[in-house]
């Protein structure tokens, strides 16, 4: 996928093996300061245009489209594209064009659960200082092909959590295998029909829940638009 602009959403990023582990708050050169989720009753607010997430909170479903989500099918498929800012239940699935190292396609996307977790699960990842205070909630979701394209390979992500309130909760990425929320590219022989089961992992301050879910990969962020929001679960 594109790159994105950035909200000030707290990522985490762990290494299973040697790799190092460290927090992002904004795209600045250097090290990052680390700034852990708070607990809100408030969407989330844009943070500019740094360059990372998204900067359109999710909110209340969009009644029109825009450049990229009007509708229409996707290239290299077919079916009702998802609109910006469009909710969806949780098990009900969105269609969205997909582009990944210049392949464009269109996938059937569907969150699946959202089951929290227990901060001692993330022991293994050796992130107990950056993750303090946080309890994992895990985002299971489906990936099918529903395009012509073959996409072997690629990854599907730019998934994340939405708290009680509605604000973004934090965002834990693993670099390797973690059996408890197993995110992998798309297999070799991805065409159309097939379908690969994923996850991603949220973190939540202690005593709040993720009770939602956000997809913001490219067209639904504000590259395309000031006015594009991701597609929403619940």
């Amino acid at each position: 996928m594109s790159t994105i602009s950035m909200r000030k959403t707290t990522v985490v990023a762990a290494g299973l093996a040697v790799a190092a582990s460290l927090v992002l708050t904004g795209c600045k050169d250097g090290n990052e300061e680390i700034t852990p989720a708070a607990p809100s009753s408030q969407p989330s607010q844009p943070a500019g245009q740094p360059s990372g997430y998204a900067s359109s909170p999710a909110g209340s479903p969009s009644a029109g489209g825009s450049a990229g989500s009007s509708g229409a099918p996707a290239a290299g498929g077919s079916g009702a594209v998802a609109k910006s800012g469009q909710a969806f239940k949780i098990g009900e699935a969105a269609t969205v064009p997909f582009t990944s190292g210049g392949k464009t396609g269109q996938l059937a996307l569907t969150v699946t659960s959202i089951d929290a977790g227990n901060p001692a699960d993330l022991a293994p990842l050796n992130v107990a200082d950056k993750v303090k205070g946080q309890t994992p909630f895990y985002i299971h979701y489906t990936v099918k092909n529903t395009g012509t394209s073959d996409l072997s390979f690629a990854s599907v992500g730019h998934i994340k959590g939405l708290l009680d309130g509605g604000a973004e909760s934090g965002v834990l990425l693993t670099i390797g295998k973690f059996e408890k929320c197993p995110n992998e590219s798309l297999p070799q022989g991805f065409t159309n029909g097939k379908t690969q089961t994923s996850c991603a992992i949220a973190l939540a301050p202690t005593g709040a829940k993720v009770t939602g879910a956000e997809y913001w990969g490219d067209p639904y962020n504000n590259l395309s638009s000031p006015a594009q929001k991701g597609l929403t679960w619940k």
